[in-house]
C-alpha cells in the first residue's frame, strides 16, 4: 500500500477578503460537496468581511463535523470568485506539481475521509474540528500521472452525468412550452374557456408542514433524502413524502417562495411545505401553473422572509376543465418518465463514482 502523507505539508490557507464588495451574493456548500446560494439571511450584514474564494481553491465548515458527520467542504471550478462566511476555511494547494485540486478533492468526497474526520472533533454539542487537526489528516498522493487517470475516470463519469442532467432541463422546457401552449397562449384571463374558472389554492390542494430530521450520510440504514426545496441536505431512516410532491420553499430567504418537485420517496425538511392535489391528475397542471404564477408575493416577515400556510391556502389560480388538465396530464408523463430513465442512469453512474473514490484508498506504490 502507498504511504499517506499529511494534508498539512501540502496546503496553506488563504484569507482574502472581500474588502471592495465585488461579490454580492454569498454562497454555501450542500450536501454532496458542492458550491450553493447561501440561505442565510444576509439583509444588513457587512459583507466585505466574507472570505473570497478563486478558481482551484477550498473552502470548508468545520464548525459542525460531528454533528452533521461530514465535513462540508467545496473546490471552486469557475474562473468567477465567489464569497463565503468569514467563519469558513479557505485552503490551496502549495505543491501544485504533486497534488491536483481535482484529485484532492476526489479524496474530500469519500465517505471515509468525512468517518475518519469525526473522530478529530472536539467535545462541543456540535463537535467542531480545529483546523490544525484538518492539517493532520493522512491522504495517499500517486504520481502526478497516475492521479490524472483516476480524475479523468471520474470526470468521464461525471461528464455523461450532466449530460443526462442536460436532457433533464430540456425535457422540463418542453414540458413548460407544452403548458404555456395549452394554458397561457390564447387565454383570455378575463374571458376563460368555457369549464374554466378562477379559485383559491386550498380548495383544490391540502397542505401540510415540513419537519425538522438528524441528518446522515446515505446508507441501507439511512436511504432516504431530506428535501429542504433548495436541495438534498442530507439522509434519513423514514420518508414523510412518497411520491413526487409540489412543493413551495417556506424559509430562507433568497429562495422563498419558489416551487419545486420533490424527489420520490423522500423526508420534507422543516424549510418547506407540501402542496398535494385534492386530484391526482390535476399535479401536472398545478405545478407548472404555480411555476408561472407569483408566489413570491406570499412573502411575509420583516427580519426573515416566510411563508405559511395561511399564505399558501387562499392564493389565487386558474382551474381549468377537467380534460384539458387530464390531457395535460397524459402528455407530461410520457415526457416525465423519459426523465426517470436518465436519473436512474444517474443513478448508477453515482455508484460506479463511489466505487472509484473507495478505490483511492487501495491505491499501490
Amino acid at each position: 500500500m502507498m504511504e499517506y502523507q499529511r494534508l498539512g505539508d501540502y496546503i496553506r490557507e488563504v484569507n482574502v477578503r472581500n474588502s471592495e464588495l465585488k461579490v454580492k451574493k454569498p454562497m454555501g456548500i450542500n450536501i454532496d460537496k458542492y458550491f450553493m446560494p447561501s440561505v442565510a439571511n444576509v439583509i444588513g450584514t457587512d459583507l466585505s468581511v466574507y472570505k473570497l474564494v478563486f478558481k482551484n481553491q477550498f473552502a470548508c465548515n468545520l464548525m459542525h463535523v460531528g454533528r452533521d458527520e461530514r465535513i462540508p467542504m467545496a473546490m471552486l471550478n469557475g474562473n468567477d470568485p465567489i464569497i463565503v462566511s468569514p467563519a469558513y476555511y479557505v485552503f490551496e494547494i502549495t505543491k501544485t506539481k504533486e497534488l491536483l485540486p481535482e484529485y484532492l478533492m476526489m479524496w474530500f468526497r469519500r465517505p471515509e475521509f468525512d468517518r475518519n474526520a469525526w473522530f478529530y472533533t472536539d467535545s462541543d454539542v456540535r463537535g467542531g474540528m480545529d483546523k490544525d487537526a484538518l492539517l493532520d489528516m493522512r491522504l495517499p498522493i500517486p504520481s502526478i500521472a497516475r492521479q490524472r487517470e483516476i480524475v479523468e475516470e471520474y470526470e468521464t463519469l461525471s461528464r455523461r452525468i450532466r449530460l443526462n442532467e442536460q436532457m433533464i432541463a430540456r425535457l422540463e422546457e418542453t414540458a413548460q412550452a407544452l403548458y404555456r401552449k395549452m394554458f397561457v397562449d390564447g387565454i383570455d384571463k378575463e374571458n376563460l374557456p368555457e369549464g374554466w374558472r378562477r379559485g383559491r389554492l386550498g380548495e383544490i390542494a391540502t397542505f401540510k408542514y415540513g419537519k425538522m430530521a438528524d441528518k446522515h450520510s446515505k446508507s441501507d440504514k439511512f436511504p432516504y433524502p431530506i428535501f429542504s426545496g433548495y436541495a438534498v441536505t442530507g439522509y434519513t431512516s423514514e420518508y414523510t413524502l412518497k411520491e413526487p410532491t409540489i412543493v413551495i420553499i417556506a424559509r430562507g430567504d433568497a429562495g422563498t417562495g419558489r416551487i419545486c418537485m420533490s424527489p420520490k420517496e423522500c423526508f420534507l425538511s422543516n424549510l418547506a411545505i407540501s402542496i398535494e392535489t385534492k386530484e391526482p391528475l390535476m399535479k401536472n397542471y398545478l405545478y407548472y401553473h404555480l411555476l408561472e404564477s407569483d408566489t413570491m408575493s406570499l412573502r411575509s416577515g420583516s427580519a426573515q422572509a416566510q411563508i405559511t400556510i395561511n399564505n399558501v391556502e387562499p392564493f389565487g389560480v386558474m382551474i381549468p376543465e377537467r380534460k384539458v388538465y387530464v390531457d395535460f396530464s397524459d402528455k407530461v408523463n410520457t415526457l416525465y418518465n423519459n426523465t426517470i430513465l436518465y436519473k436512474q442512469e444517474n443513478e448508477k453512474l453515482t455508484e460506479l463514482q463511489s466505487l472509484l473514490l473507495a478505490r483511492m484508498g487501495k491505491e499501490k506504490k
